[in-house]
């Protein structure tokens, strides 16, 4: 019987990691994707240690580049020709404002259009899956945001605090339009909040960013807890036919009233497909 195959982003580091890794140890063939090679090998390796025997791999990409994403896509079809699960977990928060390679606000580039491109460009194989999932990791900082019809995708990091808000909100608003969009194809499309995890996860902002780390450590949870949620919607059967939700630990959790709004959702898939019309029609240029 041919094992499932997953694609773990974000995977050489935290709760991805412990993910890429446990999904291993079930004997589940496992892609790994990750910006550095070094740690991606790394990653490789403790998995093939803690005893996976699947077919383990990693591909190499920065998830907030446009042209990235398109040839990961790429290298990924030429290598496989399966894929039962997605599972979109890389992201970021970002102290300042900083520009993708697309000059895109970075918050958004990785945490929701990384996401938003990869997702479209695997969906095909997706489809081909008699069981597929698509699982998105969101945060409870969803909570606090505040997104405007009119502009959703923030164009400058004014207050982090909120930008990285808004753009776990906008993972919320597309797992359940792209749900709604996919009803009665048998893909589900579910996400979650981890928790308050102990990472590195500010680590990429300086001196600010190992203070932010410091601070956490005291309400964090660890990796392993942290990455039970994603485990659950990933591999178990009592998920099987839930799609559309928000879960916290393992169980279906209401997600703010801001998420709930469909038209929000449009107006956000809208304005997400007319960026990356815009970078691909300067790509082909």
């Amino acid at each position: 019987m041919k094992s499932k195959r997953y694609l773990v982003t974000g995977a050489t580091a935290g709760i991805g990691a412990v993910t890429a890794v446990e999904l291993a140890k079930q004997n589940y063939d496992v892609v790994i994707v990750g910006r550095n090679e070094a740690r991606c090998q790394a990653t490789l390796q403790h998995m093939k240690d803690t005893g996976g025997t699947g077919d383990l791999s990693y591909l190499v990409a920065d998830l907030s580049s446009r042209k990235d994403v398109l040839k990961l896509a790429a290298e990924y079809k030429a290598k496989f020709d399966s894929l039962d699960v997605l599972i979109n977990n890389a992201g970021a928060v970002f102290f300042n404002d900083r520009r993708s390679a697309d000059n895109i606000e970075m918050t958004w580039a990785l945490n929701h259009f990384g996401y938003f491109w990869l997702t479209a460009e695997l969906l095909d194989l997706l489809k081909q899956s008699p069981s597929a999932r698509i699982i998105n990791v969101s945060s409870d900082a969803h909570k606090r945001a505040r997104l405007n019809r009119e502009q959703c995708v923030d164009r400058v990091n004014k207050v982090p605090y909120f930008t990285y808000g808004n753009s776990k909100l906008a993972n919320l608003l597309f797992t359940f339009e792209l749900a709604r969009r996919l009803e009665g194809t048998g893909i589900i499309v579910n996400a979650l909040h981890p928790g308050v995890v102990a990472t590195n996860f500010g680590a990429n902002n300086g001196i600010p960013g190992r203070i932010f780390n410091l601070l956490t450590t005291f309400v964090a949870i660890t990796c392993e807890a942290g990455a039970r949620t994603i485990l659950y919607l990933a591999t178990s059967a009592d998920v099987a036919k839930v799609t559309g939700k928000y879960f916290v630990k393992e169980k279906i959790e209401r997600s703010s009233r801001q998420s709930q709004d469909i038209l929000l959702a449009k107006h956000l898939w809208q304005q997400s497909e007319e960026v990356t019309r815009s970078l691909d029609s300067k790509v082909h240029a």
